[in-house]
């Protein structure tokens, strides 16, 4: 994968903000929010309590935007297509509620979680209800494989977290298994994304596997990215260094490591392993991967994977949906938070 990825020429296209990449459906996202507040409807006031509080955390709906562009470069928009979107969000939300109780985290993205608020009771119940929602939203509707791609992706992200946690134990995660990891944990949904908008309008088997790939290339080079904030200078809403104090063992690190000189990469472990890292710990890690050239070539794994996606993004007919995509492959490289 390595060689592969490093050769591929870089991207051609300047970073767009989101609202450019937004705007070729934006009239089809008020459409998508419209099935998403119906499969949402509860007449338990518990619930319609909390649907309403989630419902204005509105967020970037990165996810439901990928479905809508991917079935406007494959096609024309569809009933399916809002239908797709919304079930895209609903277990995507379900998932980011379960996750909060398990990381026992109160806030998500400056905003009090739902656990926080009503208990991990209530939360674990109501991301449950969004499943429910999801599942029905499909079925009820004939929509089987949307409802197939979807739970593939559901059932990756949960092996890759479970992975991440059985390898952080050792700490002995390579290369290898980090974009296993990567991919399942966050590529298997931008993936499905990718995938729901082209069945939406159906695309021939071919079709969707190929977005389907493009979507796996957003996700990796969307997590590599995301790994690269914690060795930033800058904080970008997630805390710095968060991922080394939770032992999460990513890209820059374990090329650093594999780099080091055996004691060098002795005194580095011990430190990664310590329970809790002072902010000298934390800046002496950061320093150690940055002179192995760890972030450099995280870097260039993720510009050369944002590439791919933008070169087989092109083979498709010219479109706003397809230079919206393509935008969005270096706004993943750019983006600051």
């Amino acid at each position: 994968m390595a060689d592969a990825v490093l050769a591929s020429p870089p991207l051609a296209a300047p970073p767009l903000g989101l609202a450019d990449i937004r705007q070729p459906v934006d009239a089809d996202l008020k459409e998508f929010r419209r099935y998403f507040r119906e499969a949402m409807r509860s007449k338990v006031d518990l619930l319609d309590r909390v649907t309403q509080f989630v419902l204005r955390q509105k967020g970037k709906q990165i996810r439901p935007i990928l479905v809508l562009l991917s079935a406007k470069l494959c096609g024309e928009v569809s009933d399916t297509s809002y239908r797709a979107a919304a079930l895209v969000e609903l277990l995507h939300t379900a998932t980011l509620v379960h996750d909060d109780v398990v990381d026992e985290a109160e806030r998500r993205r400056g905003v009090f979680s739902i656990n926080a608020l009503w208990k991990n009771k209530v939360a674990v119940l109501f991301g449950d209800f969004l499943l429910s929602r999801g599942l029905l939203l499909a079925l009820d509707n004939d929509e089987h494989e949307l409802l197939h791609v979807v739970s593939d992706a559901v059932r990756r992200m949960s092996e890759g977290e479970l992975l991440q946690i059985e390898k952080a134990r050792r700490l002995d995660i390579d290369e290898a298994t980090y974009f296993r990891i990567i991919s399942d944990k966050t590529a298997s949904l931008i993936s499905a994304c990718m995938a729901c908008g082209a069945v939406s309008v159906d695309a021939d088997a071919e079709t969707v596997a190929q977005v389907r790939q493009i979507g796996e290339q957003l996700g990796l080079a969307f997590q590599i990215r995301d790994d690269l904030f914690d060795y930033g200078n800058v904080d970008v809403g997630k805390p710095l260094g968060i991922d080394l104090q939770e032992k999460k063992m990513t890209l820059p690190l374990i090329v650093a490591l594999e780099r080091a000189e055996p004691a060098e990469r002795k005194r580095i472990l011990r430190i990664v392993k310590k329970r809790k890292k002072s902010r000298s710990d934390i800046k002496t890690v950061v320093a150690f991967v940055q002179e192995q050239g760890g972030i450099a070539y995280a870097r260039s794994k993720m510009e050369s994977l944002a590439a791919d996606a933008a070169e087989t993004l092109r083979t498709f007919p010219a479109s706003d949906a397809r230079e919206a995509l393509i935008g969005l492959a270096a706004y993943i490289v750019a983006r600051k938070k």
